[in-house]
């Protein structure tokens, strides 16, 4: 069965008829042509298909495309703004937080969904204050709020310092 829908992905418009069981990660690389989020385990497990839905963190793997039909979609290739990249992105590069580079698409996305959480106060298992206005974002914060991405290379002290220096 296919149902016709539009996508709003990085700012854009797209009118698709897709099938109902296509997950959204197949929809981004297959129709769009959005090969950022990469398909690790396709279980849900390892992050590298994290895009913002709604600016909220979601594995594109395990979320059908119909359910996000009409509601803002930012995949890695949307987060350079007008002034040129991302500051995580900057700072990914800076602190050089990656290695071979597959899960980094979806370690930004996350990095992106998780500063805009820990902005809005929202308090993780390693919380030492959850009454807080805005939770202190120290290495053992963050490494919780990112424990969904996993990185095989073992990049995870320049994630964590870039993360950090963006935080500031």
């Amino acid at each position: 069965m296919t149902v016709d829908l539009e996508l709003s992905v990085n700012g854009r418009p797209y009118p698709l008829s897709v099938d109902t069981r296509e997950t959204l990660l197949d929809t981004l690389r297959e129709r769009l042509g959005l090969a950022g989020a990469k398909k690790g385990c396709d279980h849900g497990q390892c992050g590298a298909c994290t895009v913002l839905v709604d600016g909220r963190r979601v594995t594109a793997c395990l979320t059908l495309t119909v359910t996000v039909d009409d509601r803002p979609i930012t995949t890695v290739e949307g987060l350079e703004g007008p002034e040129g990249l991302h500051p995580l992105q900057k700072a990914f590069i800076e602190h050089d937080a990656f290695q071979c580079g597959y899960c980094t698409p979806g370690q930004l996305c996350s990095a992106a969904g998780m500063l805009d959480e820990a902005g809005r106060g929202w308090p993780s298992a390693v919380t030492p204050d959850v009454a807080a206005d805005r939770p202190d974002l120290d290495e053992a914060e963050i490494r919780e709020r990112m424990s969904g991405n996993l990185c095989r290379c073992g990049a995870y002290p320049g994630i964590v310092a870039a993360i950090a220096e963006v935080s500031r």
